[in-house]
């Protein structure tokens, strides 16, 4: 073996320890985690759309709170199907409020592999730690369900997961995109940046799926292929905030028309929150830069 080719294997070894260090799973510092409120938890349930995703498909009303999952998500990387999150061995009877802060704020299971960001953990990273404690009390209320999670159709070279691991040090950014300077534009900050992740469709991804934050809910193509996700930014969107507070509570446009596809399950989910909190959404969208 000559030089050359030492040098070669020897940097290519290197390279593999590199990267497998830097792709490594971090959880979340969850030192300091509090005691959950089951009465709390039920806001951030409702604003953090969990039952949109992992209720079964087309379950409606109490039916919604069985979170046994199977909702299938499409997109250029493969298949993604949301899975039982329910209080049974089949879901997350067995874990702890620090088990779902990993998981929503920094992306890792509970046996240390990386989520797929079907999960919006870029979103929930913001989310605050009784948030989370407070989800998890008011997750453990609810019906248990025994169905078996389904797996992700994920095809080479998405299906390795430890990729996910430099993935993150790209798009798991903890920063916010939007400056708030009241109470309110902060609450409404949180309730889109944090819990209701708005921008997971309402804003374009770049190559590798990461948010393109310079376009921030300026609409984007429907990862499903059919059709186009609307902007939601003022520049797009000429709704008051009255009108974007009254179609969050009711699903009727100004145009007196009413909301449709997956967003009647969203109207479901915002409609249980308080009119001060839909208000501050409103304030909050209404405060984006336009598109040029």
């Amino acid at each position: 073996m000559n030089k050359a080719v030492r040098f070669l294997l020897g940097t290519a070894v290197v390279a593999g320890a590199v990267g497998w260090a830097v792709s490594a799973p971090q959880r979340a510092d969850t030192a300091n985690m509090p005691q959950g409120d089951a009465t709390r938890g039920e806001t951030v349930f409702w604003a953090a759309g969990c039952a949109s995703c992992h209720a079964t498909p087309g379950a409606e009303g109490d039916a919604r709170l069985v979170l046994a999952g199977g909702y299938r998500i499409n997109s250029p990387f493969g298949t993604f199907v949301a899975p039982n999150i329910s209080p049974s061995d089949a879901g997350i009877a067995g874990w702890s409020a620090a088990d779902l802060a990993d998981a929503l704020i920094a992306g890792v299971s509970p046996e240390g592999q990386h989520y797929y960001p079907s999960l919006p953990y870029t979103t929930y990273t913001h989310m605050t730690l009784p948030d989370v404690a407070d989800l998890k009390a008011y997750m453990d209320t609810l019906p248990p369900s025994d169905v078996a999670s389904q797996p992700h159709d994920i095809g080479f070279p998405f299906n390795i997961r430890r990729g996910l691991g430099l993935w993150k040090r790209l798009y798991l950014d903890d920063d916010w995109v939007m400056p708030a300077d009241t109470p309110q534009l902060e609450r409404g900050r949180y309730l889109v940046e944090a819990l209701g992740h708005c921008a997971e469709c309402h804003t374009p991804r770049d190559q590798f799926g990461g948010l393109d934050r310079a376009r921030w809910l300026q609409g984007a193509p429907n990862p499903s292929g059919d059709g186009r996700i609307p902007g939601i930014d003022p520049g797009s969107l000429s709704w008051s905030a009255q009108d974007i507070a009254y179609y969050l509570e009711s699903g009727f446009t100004p145009e007196f028309d009413s909301a449709g596809g997956e967003m009647t399950d969203v109207i479901a989910n915002m409609a249980k929150l308080t009119a001060e909190d839909r208000e501050a959404i409103a304030a909050y969208v209404k405060s984006v830069p336009p598109a040029q």
